[in-house]
């Protein structure tokens, strides 16, 4: 048993360190304590939700005239929907032509095919093509809002002729590199096809009188390999013309400037104890500033 002396230091000792722990106190930022994840995820699947490349709900409300709609939204509905994006601008005379130019195509094409006509059948069915491209066109040409630029707008006349998009950014300058890009894929493309479908024949055949099996074989894969990549070389430049026609939109009215100046100048760093332990008793030491550079750069 600790005697009554030693039992009254104890607890002069443990009150002292008692009182040291509450004199050292944790500051936080009142938001720390009064956030609620859960909702916070909700709300931001929410938002993801109304951000939404594509709404069916708002698609027909705008169909209806009811709500608007961006041109993205309009151009994915209408390659379903063949002619919403004439009824959203409401170019309703057009709807006749579209359709019945699209019914005329196939149901020619479908019957000459009867016929055994299979050519004049496969330019009916491109004919078909040619009026649901236009469409697709008409309705972006003709969207409203048209006010320049939109950058809505440029990948999709990008995708639905290549270099359209450039030209409606008034960047012209760029056709001759993207067309060079799947131009060249194109000749590279049917070269070795060409020469693929040579090997092919040559070692289906079993023909050694030039090469070997062996030989044929390797080159016959090689240039299905190489025709292939070059394939993949115009679906590159294909849909890098439409990613830099929106990307060069989006940009238009970004401001660059010769006024690039660079400011380093003596600065008193104060430290941030908004979230750190900071003791504010006159034994502990605190935190004190520190003195550092401070560089500001301005364009």
């Amino acid at each position: 048993m600790l005697s009554k002396s030693k039992r009254r230091l104890l607890a002069a000792a443990f009150a002292i360190f008692a009182v040291s722990l509450l004199d050292c106190r944790a500051q936080f930022k009142e938001e720390a304590f009064s956030q609620k994840f859960n909702d916070d995820q909700a709300n931001q699947k929410d938002t993801t939700d109304k951000n939404s490349i594509f709404s069916l709900k708002k698609y027909w409300g705008a169909l209806g005239h009811k709500n608007t709609m961006d041109v993205t939204t309009a151009f994915c509905g209408s390659t379903v929907l063949v002619g919403g994006m004439q009824i959203y601008n409401k170019d309703y005379w057009k709807l006749p032509v579209v359709y019945g130019g699209i019914a005329a195509g196939v149901g020619s094409g479908i019957w000459f095919n009867t016929q055994g006509k299979h050519d004049t059948a496969a330019w009916c069915f491109a004919g078909a093509g040619l009026v649901y491209w236009g469409t697709l066109m008409d309705g972006v040409i003709n969207f409203i809002p048209d006010d320049w630029p939109q950058p809505g707008k440029a990948p999709l006349y990008s995708l639905l002729l290549p270099g359209l998009g450039q030209i409606y950014n008034h960047e012209i300058w760029k056709l001759p590199i993207y067309y060079g890009i799947m131009i060249g894929g194109l000749d590279y493309y049917f070269m070795f096809k060409k020469n693929f479908e040579r090997f092919r024949t040559i070692y289906n055949n079993q023909d050694t009188t030039y090469f070997p099996l062996e030989t044929s074989k390797y080159y016959k894969n090689l240039y299905r390999r190489y025709r292939d990549y070059a394939l993949l070389v115009v679906f590159a430049g294909y849909f890098l013309q439409a990613i830099d026609a929106n990307v060069f939109a989006y940009m238009h009215n970004f401001e660059v400037t010769e006024d690039l100046t660079l400011d380093i100048s003596p600065t008193i760093i104060a430290p941030n104890t908004d979230y750190a332990m900071a003791p504010v008793s006159n034994m502990s030491p605190g935190y004190s500033p520190a003195i550092g550079l401070s560089i500001g750069l301005k364009f």
